[in-house]
């Protein structure tokens, strides 16, 4: 079976994007164009990673170009997507791994997701060599998302991105773990209950 390759150059839409409720929220990758849309998931930390890149990729990208790159300094307000996921948010697969690159000649962010994959192997030499044809094999590989966008969109991108990261759970003052709505147990206050 051929490999399957969800691919959007410069999508309608490109976002991050969670469904519940903070503490137990599902982190989500959505692109839409032409009527069609590919939800992928992935954690929360995925996110955060790709969004900080992002931002550091284009910030070369502007340094090197000496400012004549098409790439804004910082995400143009009018461009602010905060609506939510489209619905309903349908799981194609769960992102194992992913990649960025820039396109210099089509002055394009490259951004793929590719399905996490579970290789079997019983000692180290077997996983590396299952590794090794995994990489190798592009036409039967796991799922992809590839995702091509301007300097501005993927400046977006990376701006709600980091906002859906930090709008979860607020950071307890002490110990800086996640408070929960029914209360926190503190590790610096020797596990007594603190009330949110």
């Amino acid at each position: 079976m051929s490999r399957q390759v969800f691919f959007y150059d410069a999508p309608d839409r490109f976002v991050a994007g969670t469904v519940g409720l903070p503490g137990r929220r599902s982190f989500y990758l959505q692109a839409t164009a032409a009527g069609r849309t590919t939800s992928v998931a992935l954690e929360k930390t995925q996110v955060a990673a790709l969004a900080e890149r992002m931002d550091e990729l284009l910030d070369e990208v502007v340094r090197r170009s000496g400012g004549n790159a098409p790439v804004p300094a910082v995400a143009p307000s009018e461009i602010s997507d905060t609506a939510p996921l489209e619905s309903p948010v349908e799981e194609e697969f769960r992102v194992g791994t992913m990649a960025l690159a820039w396109d210099g000649d089509e002055e394009r962010m490259i951004v793929e997701a590719q399905a996490l994959v579970e290789l079997d192997a019983d000692n180290d030499e077997d996983l590396a060599e299952a590794e090794e044809r995994l990489l190798q094999d592009d036409e039967n590989g796991p799922p992809m998302l590839r995702v091509r966008l301007t300097g501005t969109m993927a400046r977006a991108f990376a701006k709600r991105a980091l906002e859906v990261v930090n709008a979860g759970r607020p950071p307890c003052p002490l110990c800086s773990l996640p408070l929960d709505p029914e209360g926190h147990v503190c590790p610096r206050q020797n596990g007594y209950r603190r009330d949110a």
